[in-house]
């Protein structure tokens, strides 16, 4: 049994041996937690971002990436690198806030609000993740079939045997095989990561519901 277990049922007693701990006690206590989850939340996404930033520098000598970066990439890659940097610093930006607003809140509707604006920025966060691995797919395999002097005979080749449906198909088949893979990778991560702490969050809400009661 937890701090705030111990003081909710300490609290309900009539006739507890303990001091007598008041509704604002435990809001406090919740108000402490609720901070701390979502302080975690915030470093955790710096430490995700460090992690896949490193692996792409880590990755950037590997045989794949250096004959994708003898291609003409550059005009859609870094536009949409920019992109995704921008948008993942706004997404730091909201969990910061959300910390700061969290760690000054004075009364539970105010936290119970600021709680439920956490859960949505962190689902938001996930979903923005997942759509720009799949856009960043797409523009990759644009760029292959585009310029990939191999992959262009494969696919005229197709052609002229009247395969380029089946060579399409099994293509994106293919692609799709693997985004499945990868993404349901990255929803466990973010389930067993994320979905903890929201977890964690949610009940502290369900404590503030009853308080308010």
């Amino acid at each position: 049994m937890d701090e705030l277990e111990l003081l909710k049922k300490h609290w309900k007693q009539e006739e507890a041996q303990y001091p007598h701990v008041s509704s604002n006690d435990i809001y406090k206590m919740i108000l402490k937690r609720s901070s701390s989850i979502v302080k975690w939340i915030f470093i955790i996404s710096l430490l995700e971002f460090a992690l896949w930033t490193g692996l792409t520098f880590f990755l950037k000598d590997s045989k794949n990436a250096q004959h994708f970066d003898k291609m003409d990439s550059d005009y859609l890659i870094i536009p949409l690198t920019v992109i995704g940097y921008v948008i993942l610093a706004y997404f730091f930006y909201l969990f910061y806030r959300n910390f700061k607003r969290i760690s000054v809140t004075d009364s539970a509707k105010v936290l119970m609000e600021n709680i439920i604006r956490t859960r949505r920025t962190v689902k938001n966060y996930v979903l923005f993740n997942l759509i720009f691995m799949v856009i960043s797919t797409v523009a990759v395999l644009y760029i292959e079939f585009d310029q990939d002097q191999a992959l262009i005979r494969k696919t005229q080749a197709a052609a002229a045997n009247g395969d380029i449906f089946m060579f399409y198909a099994k293509t994106i088949l293919i692609v799709a095989g693997v985004l499945a893979v990868f993404a349901g990778v990255l929803l466990f991560f973010y389930w067993l990561i994320y979905g903890l702490l929201l977890r964690k969050l949610n009940r502290n809400y369900k404590e503030l519901r009853k308080l308010e009661m």
